[in-house]
């Protein structure tokens, strides 16, 4: 009775899951509005089989997607399934349709991710606490912001979480079976994307984890743990090797041009490596510039991602779980719980260091963030002697926790801000005006700029006396300017130390023309402003989120202003 009680509570979260993360999921209105999105499914869109042999060997083949910033397998992911669909629909296989194809698929393997951080949970703890860590990545909000895209983060997640489950599975019980699909697992995670070469430090942890385990007992006692080193080697050489040559075949399978057109793949993957180093590479990441590392990550993590309710719980869970951690006796549960641990604290070391700080990235931390919040939560309620209590309890951090993800998924209640200033465009502007527009981001008013006169202004440009001899000729021509969003004025208005910037990459005049116009001391004036902030359910109460990361409003509630000539 109480496993069909448990079973049917999973379930209950699983559909609660599953309608956060597809509520409407064409949000955009089909004019894809995420820039990764869109490049994936340009590239997916060109994907093609080929039938001759050498001509799949060759780089110039047309299964090669020359397309490595992620990797490979998502878009032969969806090229398949789009595919597969297009007998239902035949648009659902190219690039009007592909997104909604592809959107289900991120939102499904977030759905998975549900499930397997629930099962973790439940092998590292008890019942309780895998549907409470299942509950809580649920109303995680970045999980559920990010199943509405078709990037890669939801499926490198997936993979991430597949992987450490069959590490505990394998530390409980190894086997060739076990050791293999682990190796698969973790192919699948590097095919998807590149980062998840972080697991090593587990899978190589949890090869050795009962040597180890014996030497922290007895550090200075050769004769307790030296024996142990052959057993220990076979086990690494056995199992290792199994891993490696699965992981290296997988990897191969589903992304094979990184070894047949290595140098594109090398080149791509540089280029991606030399991005997370240098704010300065792109101009979309100079917002990045001054970021503190882990501060910047953890910070976004608590306010937006999380929310402040469960961001309390989970941070406040992580320091509990580091304190049992050092605290507990070195046995299996120990071992299990540190192949988690290391893994949490490795890829956050590694990738908070990065000088850009994409949302994103921190993705694969939320399930274990749900966790430790989950061991937290429960320790607290059992820890209360009157069972009545402990329901008031319970109830309580159910109702509070789910206000924040009600308050995001309020943004998918309205249109698009883009779309509405469309609309807006459409009724208030007459055919043939002129109209600036900013480059790097998406140009407004969508689908109809022909009916108008676009001029494109370059503010990302170096600061010359060249760069605004032009722009300054495009504003005289221009009826009226749009910005899309924050993409280019929060930076832009931020870099105007030239003493302290690298050459070239020093503002001041584009602050000065964002101030100018913010202001309303410039020959434009503002006459329209849209606006779609998380609301607060019931109270009406919006919450602005502009102080977030870019990337947590950019895509799908940016807010866009027009300004018209006097």
């Amino acid at each position: 009775m109480k496993f069909s009680k448990d079973k049917l509570i999973l379930v209950l979260i699983l559909l609660l899951a599953a309608t956060f993360r597809f509520y409407n999921i064409n949000w955009d209105s089909g004019h894809q509005l995420h820039p990764d999105e869109r490049a994936i499914l340009m590239a997916v869109d060109k994907l093609k089989f080929p039938n001759n042999v050498n001509y799949f060997l060759s780089p110039q083949s047309s299964w090669n997607p020359k397309f490595f910033a992620y990797g490979s397998f998502p878009m032969y992911l969806l090229r398949v399934t789009g595919d597969s669909l297009s007998v239902l629909d035949p648009t659902l296989s190219h690039y009007p349709s592909l997104h909604l194809v592809g959107r289900v698929l991120s939102a499904l393997a977030d759905l998975f991710s549900v499930f397997l951080i629930y099962k973790i949970a439940r092998k590292l703890f008890n019942t309780p606490s895998g549907l409470l860590a299942a509950f809580f990545y649920t109303i995680s909000v970045l999980p559920i912001q990010l199943s509405h895209f078709f990037a890669v983060d939801t499926l490198l997640t997936c993979f991430t979480l597949a992987t450490l489950y069959s590490l505990l599975r394998f530390y409980e019980k190894p086997s060739l079976t076990r050791s293999l699909m682990v190796g698969f697992l973790f192919g699948l995670a590097l095919a998807t994307k590149i980062s998840a070469v972080v697991l090593i430090l587990s899978i190589g942890l949890t090869l050795t984890a009962d040597f180890l385990l014996i030497f922290m007992k007895s550090p200075h006692k050769i004769k307790h743990w030296l024996p142990l080193m052959p057993a220990s080697i076979k086990r690494i050489l056995t199992h290792g090797v199994a891993i490696v040559l699965v992981t290296f075949l997988t990897f191969a399978f589903f992304e094979p041009y990184a070894l047949i057109d290595f140098q594109s793949f090398w080149s791509q993957t540089l280029q991606q490596s030399e991005l997370t180093k240098n704010p300065f590479y792109f101009p979309y990441t100079l917002q990045y510039v001054g970021k503190i590392p882990y501060i910047y990550e953890l910070k976004n993590v608590f306010f937006w991602g999380l929310g402040p309710v469960l961001g309390t719980l989970a941070f406040s869970g992580l320091i509990y779980f580091t304190f049992l951690i050092f605290k507990k006796e070195r046995n299996s549960q120990f071992a299990k719980e540190f192949i988690i641990f290391v893994f949490f604290l490795s890829y956050l070391i590694v990738v908070g260091r990065f000088s850009v700080g994409f949302m994103r990235y921190m993705l694969p931390l939320y399930p274990l963030l749900a966790l430790f919040a989950a061991l937290l939560v429960y320790r607290i309620i059992v820890s209360i002697q009157s069972k009545n209590t402990r329901i008031v309890v319970g109830y309580l951090f159910l109702v509070i926790s789910v206000i924040w993800p009600l308050t995001f998924l309020n943004i998918y209640t309205r249109n698009n801000t883009r779309v509405d200033a469309t609309f807006w465009i459409r009724q208030n502007i007459p055919v043939g005006k002129v109209i600036a527009i900013e480059h790097w981001d998406d140009g407004l008013p969508l689908a109809i700029q022909s009916n108008y006169q676009m001029l494109t202004l370059n503010l990302y440009d170096p600061d010359t006396e060249m760069k605004w001899a032009q722009i300054n000729t495009q504003l005289q021509q221009a009826d009226y300017v749009i910005i899309a969003s924050n993409r280019l004025y929060t930076p832009l208005l931020k870099l105007t130390d030239c003493r302290s910037l690298p050459i070239n990459s020093c503002f001041p005049m584009t602050a000065t023309y964002y101030k100018n116009l913010f202001a309303g001391n410039s020959p434009f004036q503002k006459v329209a402003e849209f606006t779609n902030y998380p609301n607060i359910p019931i109270f009406n109460i919006p919450i602005n989120d502009e102080s977030a990361d870019e990337s947590f409003t950019v895509y799908d509630h940016p807010k866009v202003m027009i300004f018209k000539k006097r």
